[in-house]
């Protein structure tokens, strides 16, 4: 990726993430203490995320839209570990409702230390193809959503001066493909967001990075290429795990970098 900015923040193009170190007997978990929002988190992939959270020790914070999805995710926590989910309905494309959000979970637990942006949605068709409906809708739910969400936690980020944020963008959009115009453009804006505010919140102790999945493993995806080879698919564990290292302590010096899962 080329810049005409000083490289202060250093965006990167990694392919791949390291393994996670197993815990030693009896260490605390690396996330013990933090609070996370999941904005997403009921979907295929916010739910590995926010399970993976719970187990690390973290509290964890999910707005949701679908009461069906969020049950799910309800009884797939351990239930030592559902003491510390939240979960609250917020339209997360609003500006108000999230800081609204974030406010009531600073209040409750006081602090927020991590923001996973999982939200995210698909729709095909070229430039020719799309309406403006369509292209709205990818807007809002890819990159306006993950603009309220940084908006709401930075604040409170830069005066601990201390976070974590990682967005959830996309392989297929880093090389600009045509076909799926509006989702192509919604997802490079993503990247764009996260490199911006890896400058803007580096100075304050915030990291920012953005995970780019290539075709996720997901029943959704199943259903929409039902005869694809899935042997290349990626497991939603995967990714999570890739988003757990970024969130965690020491991950410290790692910011404005763009993981290729």
């Amino acid at each position: 990726m080329n810049s005409d900015m000083p490289n202060r923040a250093g965006p990167h193009l990694v392919s791949g993430h390291p393994p996670s170190a197993p815990s030693a007997p009896g260490a605390r978990p690396p996330l013990q203490h933090r609070v996370a929002i999941v904005t997403g988190g009921t979907g295929a992939l916010g739910q590995a995320v926010t399970l993976r959270f719970l187990t690390e020790g973290a509290v964890v914070a999910v707005p949701y839209a679908v009461a069906k999805e969020r049950d799910q995710l309800c009884e797939r926590a351990a239930p030592a570990d559902r003491g510390r989910l939240v979960t609250e309905p917020v339209d997360v494309t609003d500006l108000a409702a999230m800081t609204a959000f974030v406010e009531r979970t600073v209040a409750a637990r006081g602090r927020v230390d991590i923001l996973v942006g999982a939200v995210g949605g698909f729709a095909a068709g070229s430039l020719l193809e799309t309406d403006e409906a369509t292209w709205r809708r990818m807007l809002d739910l890819n990159l306006t959503s993950a603009f309220a969400a940084t908006k709401a936690v930075a604040p409170h980020m830069v005066r601990a001066r201390y976070g974590r944020i990682v967005l959830v963008a996309s392989r297929a959009v880093v090389v600009p493909a045509g076909g799926v115009i509006a989702y192509t453009v919604s997802k490079a804006g993503v990247i764009a967001l996260a490199q911006a505010l890896a400058r803007e919140l580096g100075p304050h102790g915030v990291t920012v990075n953005a995970v780019l999945p290539s075709t996720m493993d997901t029943p959704a995806n199943r259903a929409a290429m039902p005869d694809s080879d899935r042997r290349g698919w990626v497991p939603v564990e995967a990714v999570a795990d890739a988003i757990a290292m970024l969130a965690r302590e020491q991950a410290a010096h790692i910011t404005g970098t763009l993981l290729a899962v």
